[in-house]
């Protein structure tokens, strides 16, 4: 059984998908790879599952036969930042969007290979367990510190809610404060695998950063460098 770092329990991923014969095969696929795999075909029981067994990450079909994933996957982020990656046969970016703004962490679209499914697995993995990045010193830009040992950002007082992905984005930005950061950068660093195609994810969670730091942090200030990427600045006092 494949373990986090630094923990004694298997890693137990929940299969949540209705069409037996590919919820047979990926679940057979990721218990050869040494996974601990619950594998349900409803939206009910997901959420059941999801409750009681605390799963390390959840593969979740967009179409279920009761709930929709997308429900599902909101429902579940009331309670819980476990890495939710939606499986789904559509590849529409409204469809795609979707999923990531009820909280879903990732996606693949159907047909896809199973080392694609594993390498997404365990860079969503690293992200929850501490990954492979060495745990490394408070850092502050402007009014906000990071921990990265803990996972936690404060502006001044205040613990800002960011999901884990939100927090590794942050903190790469930072890491290049003042600098254009491409989307290629991005997604190659703080997903971690070949995500070429699908940048809009990076533009996704960008909106939701920009919204969390205008909450909670209005001295930074995340600027569009049209064509190029990104890049974090601290507004001038």
């Amino acid at each position: 059984m494949r373990e986090l770092p630094g923990d004694e329990q298997p890693v137990t991923i929940l299969v949540v998908e209705d069409e037996e014969n590919i919820r047979f095969s990926l679940s057979s696929g990721l218990r050869r790879e040494g996974y601990r795999v619950l594998a349900v075909a409803t939206g009910e029981e997901a959420l059941d599952a999801a409750r009681d067994e605390s799963p390390d990450l959840i593969l979740l079909d967009v179409m279920l036969p009761d709930i929709s994933g997308l429900d599902v996957s909101r429902l579940i982020r009331r309670d819980s930042d476990v890495p939710i990656i939606m499986v789904t046969a559509r590849d529409a970016e409204a469809d795609i969007i979707g999923g990531l703004e009820m909280g879903a962490d990732d996606y693949v679209t159907k047909p896809f290979s199973l080392g694609v499914l594993l390498a997404r697995i365990r860079a969503n993995l690293r992200r929850k367990g501490g990954g492979e990045t060495d745990l490394r010193e408070r850092i502050s830009v402007g009014s906000v510190t990071l921990d990265p040992e803990s996972y936690t950002a404060r502006a001044g007082s205040e613990t800002m809610d960011l999901t884990p992905r939100l927090f590794e984005l942050l903190r790469f930005l930072a890491d290049n404060l003042g600098d254009v950061c491409t989307r290629d950068r991005m997604l190659d660093v703080v997903w971690g695998y070949d995500y070429v195609g699908e940048t809009r994810t990076v533009d996704v969670h960008i909106h939701w950063l920009r919204e969390k730091l205008r909450a909670y942090a209005p001295d930074l200030v995340l600027e569009t460098i049209r064509g190029v990427g990104y890049r974090l600045v601290v507004k001038p006092e």
